[in-house]
């Protein structure tokens, strides 16, 4: 082997190992700024899911974009707030008059009497709790030491909504700077114009995301206020609007909502929780399986096939994260597949076409 050859050796070598390393390097950046990125990326989406209601502002009511931003953020604040009092002064007065009646519940409780008595009573918990007392007890300290990791997590949760909705302000309002920019980066031409469709489709592909998530928590709620009405489950249409609020958080929005409902159903009687418990455990099955992937594979143009898989292994890999992502990541991969596929193949196409037409010409001109 000459030298020459060495040297070739060695510097692909040291390529191999540079890429290696810089690989590395990035993942471990993005290990350590997880958190910051995940806020980025939750102001991305929801800054295309607003962009069109902003778009609209502006054209219709004012022209600076800025000021058109901010009058929907403002709305939104409203519209949040509002939810907020209509889901929380019920739910203080609930717990005002669950407050004064505990010292009763509780002697009943213990008497095995009333309906939280005979409930513990048929399902031999009192005794469970009698012959267990010192691990409740523990598990109590356990809790009451924890309270200080619950306030930093309460806090950091606090910062990341204030961070995320900043970000998300200041994203929608350089949105067209930002566009503008990298059209300009990809120098014009089939280049630019491509990336402006890839971008439309995939803020499309988001924004049906958004309202297909929507419509299914409305039915969601729907028939939760239903159920509870039928039951006599006391303020019926606050605890279906809150399982409706929750129902927006993909694959474990139902199980929450069924908590709060079947918590709500029980207080009232048994009967109307295991109701409510039956009901939720049927319309999970039908939501998972059924509404969202038909309601979103209209929304985002994917098959429920498509719809189903994705959101079931995005959970199993991601987590909360990976099943809320699902749909408009698979959605924005289908889009890059039909821009770079067919143009690949037509790249194929005449390649294979010019050697086809010159490995041709020397047969057209043979005299013989």
């Amino acid at each position: 082997m000459s030298t020459a050859d060495d040297r070739l050796t060695a510097r692909r070598a040291l390529i191999v190992i540079g890429l290696v390393l810089t690989t590395l390097v990035v993942l471990a950046l993005v290990w350590q700024t997880r958190l910051v990125l995940s806020w980025l990326v939750a102001a991305a989406f929801l800054a295309v899911a607003l962009n069109p209601v902003v778009n609209r502002v502006q054209q219709r009511l004012v022209r600076r974009r800025a000021v058109a931003a901010l009058l929907v953020f403002v709305a939104a604040l409203v519209a949040v707030a509002a939810l907020g009092v209509v889901l929380v002064v019920p739910l203080l007065n609930e717990l005002a008059r669950f407050a004064q009646q505990a010292p009763d519940l509780l002697r009943e409780a213990r008497a095995g009497r009333g309906p939280v008595g005979e409930l513990l009573e048929r399902f031999h918990v009192r005794r469970y709790a009698e012959a267990h007392a010192d691990e409740f007890r523990r598990f109590g300290g356990q809790v009451g030491r924890s309270t200080l990791g619950l306030a930093r997590g309460t806090a950091q949760a606090v910062a990341g909504v204030l961070t995320v909705a900043v970000l998300t302000y200041l994203i929608v309002v350089q949105g067209p700077q930002i566009t503008a920019r990298t059209l300009d980066l990809a120098g014009g031409g089939d280049r630019a114009e491509r990336l402006r469709r890839i971008g439309q489709a995939s803020a499309h592909t988001i924004t049906g995301y958004v309202s297909g998530n929507l419509v299914i928590s409305l039915i969601c709620g729907l028939l939760t206020f239903l159920v509870l009405l039928l039951t006599g489950v006391p303020y019926a249409a606050v605890v279906a609007l809150l399982v409706a609020v929750a129902d927006l958080i993909p694959m474990v929005g139902a199980t929450l909502g069924a908590i709060v409902a079947g918590g709500a159903g029980f207080l009232h009687s048994p009967t109307a929780g295991v109701i409510v418990l039956v009901f939720f455990v049927l319309y999970q099955q039908f939501e998972n399986h059924v509404l969202q992937p038909a309601i979103m594979s209209h929304a985002v143009q994917l098959n429920p096939l498509t719809v189903l898989v994705s959101v079931l292994a995005a959970a199993q890999l991601g987590g909360l994260v990976g099943a809320l992502l699902a749909i408009p990541a698979a959605g924005i991969a289908k889009i890059l597949l039909q821009e770079f596929i067919p143009a690949a193949r037509a790249g194929a196409d005449r390649r294979r076409g010019s050697d086809g037409s010159n490995s041709g010409a020397p047969s057209t001109s043979d005299p013989g």
